[in-house]
């Protein structure tokens, strides 16, 4: 399977996401599976449905993450917004954050959800992980919520990160990690979510 066939393959499936929500997909989405992380139950009713209905993370990284007032925070494959939304609150209206995603589907939806929400202080770009569109030591802190196990792009992930984020800020990472290879029974060339 070739790296192009992947991307690809991903693209869609996030993509049929932020279209189809409430449609059965290969993995968990919407506010149930954001609750199960330790997002609070609260804060998931007081953000826009728009964003919480299309939740395909991997941890609460946008909680748990030491993201002060007045910081440029980068959410790294931000899908349909809520981490962004998350940290614009946390930040403030000195702070900024940049949502980056490459499904067009995805950004719809975050770019919506920040409308509902009334946030200035956050937009959302399309772009490849590996290709970031931000200036050089633009960013304080960069919040990733599962994004790596599904780029074959790592190395360059990581390049990027450590051209964007300035000296001395920070990357919050969350992933999905193997300990051990699946079963035979449950390895397929076909669906890598599985």
């Amino acid at each position: 399977m070739s790296n192009q066939h992947i991307r690809d393959g991903v693209r869609r499936a996030y993509s049929a996401v932020a279209e189809e929500p409430q449609a059965e997909h290969p993995f968990r989405v919407g506010p149930e599976f954001a609750a199960d992380l330790g997002y609070p139950a609260d804060l998931l009713k007081d953000l826009p449905a728009t964003s919480v209905d299309a939740f395909t993370g991997v941890s609460n990284v946008s909680i748990f993450a030491d993201i002060p007032a007045g910081a440029r925070v980068l959410d790294l494959g931000c899908g349909a917004g809520l981490d962004s939304l998350i940290a614009a609150r946390r930040v403030g209206s000195q702070g900024s954050v940049t949502g980056i995603d490459f499904s067009e589907a995805m950004l719809s939806r975050a770019r919506q959800s920040a409308l509902e929400a009334g946030l200035e202080n956050v937009q959302f770009r399309q772009g490849d992980a590996e290709r970031l569109p931000l200036d050089t030591a633009s960013i304080d802190i960069a919040l990733i919520n599962g994004i790596f196990n599904l780029n074959p792009a790592r190395a360059a992930i990581f390049d990027e990160l450590a051209r964007v984020v300035r000296p001395g800020g920070h990357v919050y990472s969350a992933e999905l990690i193997l300990r051990e290879p699946l079963a035979p029974e449950e390895q397929s060339d076909d669906d890598w979510f599985a």
